[in-house]
């Protein structure tokens, strides 16, 4: 049954970053992944491309090894906003609040990437390519801010017990008045 009384901005806010960055990501490294040289230099990932062949004069073998790097990282990004996803849309792990670690995983790792990306843009001159990297970066600090205002989320109340009924070893034992 879907309810949305425990859902939260957050939450909102990493399902659809992970609406986005789940098929624009995947795309970019199984691009990368088929074709390492071809598509190192397309859009999204020319800017770690320019900057490996000049800054760094890597050769032929360690420009496709830092191709591989790159689709590496950002299938694990995928990875880790897939996992959100799917424990977003559990109703018990939503209840408890167990889900917004792979989401910050995600969006730190993604962060990282993107924020490298375009410094590598800014020093190698690729306009398009920095735009693109610091809407990304935007995007996901955004959520970060969310995420950190939003504070960790509080447990449900637990169950009031019966007269009779023993209390578990979690719940506090406190004395009842009245």
């Amino acid at each position: 049954m879907w309810t949305t009384n425990n859902w939260r901005i957050s939450s909102f806010s990493g399902v659809l970053l992970a609406c986005y960055f789940i098929p624009t990501w995947t795309i970019i490294a199984w691009k990368i992944v088929t074709s390492p040289v071809h598509w190192f230099y397309d859009r999204p990932n020319v800017s770690l491309a320019f900057y490996v062949s000049d800054y760094l004069q890597f050769a032929a073998t360690g420009t496709v090894r830092a191709a591989w790097l790159l689709a590496l990282g950002r299938l694990t990004v995928v990875a880790f906003f897939a996992i959100f996803l799917v424990l977003a849309f559990r109703p018990k792990v939503r209840s408890f609040g167990g889900y917004n670690e792979a989401l910050s995983i995600a969006l730190g790792i993604g962060s990282v990437i993107s924020f490298a990306m375009m410094i590598m843009a800014s020093k190698v001159g690729e306009a398009e390519a920095l735009r693109l990297h610091a809407t990304e970066l935007l995007m996901m600090l955004g959520t970060i801010v969310v995420l950190a205002l939003e504070g960790p989320t509080k447990q449900p109340a637990a169950e009031s017990t019966a007269q009779g009924e023993t209390l578990s070893l979690q719940e506090p034992q406190l004395v009842k008045h009245g």
